[in-house]
């Protein structure tokens, strides 16, 4: 097994742009880069950009842990108050997650995707 390593991950080269498929606004474009990924453990880990525009999102059976870079946006959870994220923040899309983000600046962050499998190592929310 090898440990995946980027250096200077602000300017490491992403795939190719492509259009963002939810995208709310035209010619929103989007790239990403797969740094790590396990389809047996349901986890991925990797570097995502997007341009300027809105777009819908649903974490259907997933949880999102999102570190942001560079940018900044707007994301609007349905029924709760916009939340501003930008170079930083750090935060959590849990699985059930719908609402739209707003990216204002071009965003890029770090993330990892883990499938919702439930409690890990036997720990359980009692919030």
């Amino acid at each position: 097994m090898t440990t995946p390593v980027i250096r200077n991950v602000q300017s490491v080269t992403l795939g190719s742009r492509s259009p963002k498929p939810t995208a709310l606004d035209r010619n929103q474009m989007e790239a990403l880069l797969t740094v790590w990924a396990d389809q047996q453990l349901g986890a991925e880990a990797g570097v995502w950009e997007a341009e300027p525009g809105t777009f819908s999102a649903h974490r259907a059976d997933y949880h999102e842990i999102c570190l942001v870079l560079s940018g900044s946006a707007v994301l609007t959870e349905d029924g709760q108050p916009p939340i501003q994220v930008s170079a930083g923040d750090l935060f959590v899309t849990p699985a059930g997650w719908r609402g739209t983000w707003t990216v204002q600046e071009t965003l890029r962050k770090v993330f990892v995707v883990i499938d919702q499998v439930g409690p890990v190592n036997g720990c359980v929310d009692n919030g």
